[in-house]
């Protein structure tokens, strides 16, 4: 028994290790001086601290401004998405209604359509609307709701008690209240886990704004990112220290929301029918 625990343990531990490395390196590579980079790119500790890369990375292009962009496009989609799904999850939750179950169907097997098969026409409607080079195709589609949002958050809402809406319809409670003050506050962990995938997603977007975008004053990071590595792909030491500044608000985000993300991801495959 022992033994099969040390090696469960080693296992995890070299797993752990292996997909840390790359992350590790990035770190490494974005504090090394251009000389160091040059001689000894696979030395995982440098033998000098450079942190002027950081600020340099910052200003030689309108990272902040890219930052952001991004910021705001990520707010403003992971609320809307948050609201939209939750309230669609409720739809699917608690009203009965004939054919419901294939349209939660219908709706789960957008899932299975591949990205590139709506990008065309897409572009196509947002041209149409003269919507090109603005932030409304990044935004509004998340007041749509997301089928796999929808998915997790009606299995939250399976598990609560209907007697919790029995009641609040007792007291007068109509059904935007009963989702509002009663199951909201109850899904909190299935809400975080979805707004952190939301944001996730939001915030390392790149196929999107690429499409949609056409001044470099509206790019977010990800596209900006990619500006910066054409203009400065020789110098990894400074496409480093801007990759980790794209990523850390998505590590500070995870690591904040851990606990909920994962008691969200636990509970909300524990409803039922």
């Amino acid at each position: 028994m022992r033994l099969t625990k040390a090696l469960v343990l080693m296992l995890l531990i070299g797993f752990s290790i292996a997909f840390a490395t790359p992350l590790l390196w990035t770190v490494s590579a974005a504090v090394k001086s251009p000389q160091e980079f040059a001689i000894a790119p696979e030395r995982m500790i440098p033998q000098h601290i450079e942190w002027g890369n950081f600020p340099k990375a910052w200003t030689v292009l309108p990272f902040s401004t890219f930052v952001l962009n991004t910021l705001f496009l990520t707010v403003v989609c992971t609320v809307g998405t948050v609201l939209s799904s939750s309230l669609v999850a409720y739809g699917f939750s608690r009203f009965r209604f004939k054919g419901k179950d294939l349209v939660f169907g219908l709706m789960l097997a957008t899932m299975m359509l591949p990205h590139q098969v709506t990008m065309i026409p897409n572009f196509m409607i947002w041209r149409a609307l003269h919507a090109i080079d603005t932030f409304y195709p990044l935004t509004i589609p998340a007041f749509f709701s997301s089928a796999l949002f929808v998915f997790l958050l009606r299995q939250f809402f399976m598990s609560v008690p209907r007697e919790l809406d029995e009641a609040a319809m007792l007291d007068g409670a109509g059904y935007i209240r009963i989702w509002w003050q009663i199951l909201m506050p109850l899904a909190v962990p299935a809400i975080t886990t979805v707004a952190v995938f939301s944001f996730i997603g939001n915030w390392d977007s790149f196929e999107a704004p690429l499409i949609y975008l056409n001044s470099p004053e509206k790019y977010t990071v990800a596209v900006g990112l990619r500006m910066f590595q054409d203009t400065f792909g020789g110098n990894f030491e400074l496409v480093m220290a801007a990759s980790l500044i794209h990523i850390l608000p998505t590590i500070i985000i995870f690591f904040c929301a851990q606990r909920y993300f994962l008691k969200g991801i636990a509970m909300s495959g524990m409803g039922g029918r």
